[in-house]
């Protein structure tokens, strides 16, 4: 069988995940596609557009050593205190390097590309500005970046599993119904009104 991007170049996969739990919680937005295509230019257009509080950088498994595929993070916080670059820079940065490096290893961008180079890895990382234990950012980032990994890979969730989603009502962890509250009577009968 030939690799995903062989037979859709233009194509790119989208993914996300969610681990963890309390300020060090790790929530992983993630594009993955060749360098030759849309992700490829974004890949360069986030690497060279810094702003105040959003530097974004590449993923290293140690300085001076970039991971394959070449793989670029960006805060999707505004980064204000030291506390957080450092999370950002060292814990995070280094848990979505590892996390690539692993998927590698393992074979997992075979199935997109026959060379890692080609491929380009673009992920937003959620660093909370009151994270404080730097050993859970870097366990939560590894675990979110390797489940979005594996989702984009395998193309999930499925039109069948965003259905079920909808029909069982999953509640997001940071809503108002995160406590496990049912979703109110006026928000189920909106949702009927518009057929839903």
């Amino acid at each position: 069988m030939k690799p995903f991007f062989e037979v859709n170049p233009r194509s790119y996969l989208v993914s996300e995940s969610l681990k963890g739990e309390s300020n060090e919680v790790a929530h992983i937005d993630m594009l993955i596609g060749p360098e030759d295509g849309y992700i490829g230019e974004t890949f360069a257009d986030t690497l060279s557009r810094q702003t105040e509080g959003h530097s974004n950088l590449l993923a290293v498994v140690k300085p001076n050593e970039l991971v394959l595929p070449p793989t670029v993070t960006f805060a999707k916080v505004t980064i204000k205190k030291l506390k957080q670059v450092v999370h950002m820079f060292g814990d995070a940065q280094a848990a979505v390097a590892l996390a690539v490096g692993d998927a590698l290893k393992a074979g997992k961008f075979d199935k997109l590309i026959d060379d890692p180079r080609k491929l380009r890895i673009v992920v937003g990382v959620f660093v909370h500005w009151q994270a404080d234990n730097g050993k859970k950012v870097l366990e939560y980032n590894y675990l979110a970046t390797s489940a979005a990994i594996d989702n984009a890979i395998n193309l999930y969730p499925s039109r069948d599993d965003v259905i079920k989603f909808v029909e069982t009502a999953a509640k997001h962890p940071f809503s108002a119904f995160a406590d496990g509250d049912e979703f109110p009577a006026a928000l189920a009968a909106m949702r009927k009104g518009a057929g839903y």
